[in-house]
């Protein structure tokens, strides 16, 4: 009777020939180099052979390989298998259109369509009232019947007078970009800084906003309209020759009036700062109205003096997405890098006592 084998030995006498071996270690037998080349390394196939040991830590390998690949693909099918194609973009919205929810401005008290409080939280934490702490019913709000007429944008009564900038006039002959398809080159377009600014993260873009206030970009702007509603998403079909409507979305937009005062191109005027994100989120359509006007300064000959209007570090840092990955992947291993520098203090901490110690030894000679 035969003694009984280990498994290692098995897959040794496997890869040697002496038996049928299996599907992952018959590609195993010898590395890639040398079945590419044979002959060229046949006496370190050998010592593999002869070395139990160092099979086996070829084999650990090539099945650490096999899982990693294995769940890359896993990966990939995953991914891309809930990718839609992108066929066509929608038309670009009609906020003026908005059904409006809620609509204040701070330019105006008295405005065609009037203020629209509607649903927010910005003044029930003011009011202070005993009562409501017992059971007491709270009275209905007031509620005001809509009249259906057009809600008038601000800045177009002051276009009116012609106080204000026109509304982000291009060119005719502009492309709009894309930053999701193409990389970015800066200096960029309005249209690309304003698509990397509404997707941006709401933080990031409030403490800019908010520096632009305490005088790191010289701006005080007044918020010349801050609505939310639904709007209307639509797509052209070319086979159609019309638009067709796909749903309504919600968005909060908002639009800051800043004063000019004027450069050799243009007189003294407003300017416009702009804003649009998706849902009910003013803050962050505040936040990004001021700081598209503060990343304009270059456009309306301003000095570039706030960090707020350095338009790479602004577009390059606003993304939540990038900054998580960045800032936690500092959690993962590192020690490699850590030992090349913690070599490198101590060598340079041996050459700084031996600098030291010269002059001091040359004083005692003396």
């Amino acid at each position: 009777m035969k003694p009984a084998r280990s498994p290692a030995s098995r897959r040794a006498q496997a890869v040697a020939g002496e038996g049928v071996a299996p599907h992952n270690a018959a590609r195993s037998a010898t590395p890639p180099s040398a079945a590419r080349q044979p002959g060229r390394h046949d006496d370190g196939v050998a010592e593999m052979h002869a070395d139990p040991s160092t099979l086996r830590l070829w084999l650990r390998l090539l099945a650490c390989s096999t899982q990693i690949e294995t769940e890359i693909r896993r990966r990939l099918r995953r991914h891309f298998g809930t990718t839609l194609p992108r066929f066509g973009y929608t038309v670009p919205v009609d906020t003026a259109a908005m059904h409006v929810e809620r609509r204040v401005s701070a330019t105006y008290k008295d405005l065609p369509g009037g203020q629209i409080l509607g649903p927010t939280f910005d003044y029930t934490h003011r009011l202070l009232d005993p009562e409501l702490a017992g059971n007491i019913e709270p009275p209905e709000p007031v509620r005001r019947e809509p009249d259906g007429g057009h809600v008038m944008r601000v800045s177009d009564i002051i276009a009116e007078e012609g106080m204000i900038e026109p509304d982000g006039e291009m060119p005719d002959d502009h492309a709009v970009g894309d930053l999701t398809r193409e990389p970015l080159d800066f200096p960029i377009d309005r249209d690309l800084r304003l698509q990397a600014l509404s997707r941006g993260d709401e933080g990031f873009l409030l403490a800019l906003g908010y520096s632009t206030q305490r005088g790191y970009a010289r701006s005080h702007p007044f918020v010349g309209e801050v609505r939310i509603g639904e709007v209307e998403v639509e797509l052209k079909v070319p086979e159609l020759g019309f638009a067709v409507p796909l749903g309504r979305i919600r968005v909060t937009e908002c639009q800051m009036v800043n004063q000019f005062k004027g450069s050799a191109k243009a007189p003294p005027q407003f300017t416009r700062g702009y804003g649009l994100v998706f849902g009910q989120s003013e803050r962050k359509a505040m936040a990004m109205s001021l700081c598209d006007r503060a990343l304009r300064a270059r456009e309306l000959g301003e000095d570039l003096t706030a960090p707020a209007q350095d338009e790479e570090f602004v577009i390059s840092h606003c993304d939540n997405v990038q900054a998580t990955g960045f800032v936690e992947h500092l959690k993962l291993p590192h020690y490699v890098d850590f030992q090349a520098e913690l070599d490198l203090v101590r060598r340079m901490r041996r050459e700084y006592g031996e600098a030291r110690g010269a002059p001091e030894r040359k004083e005692a000679a003396e």
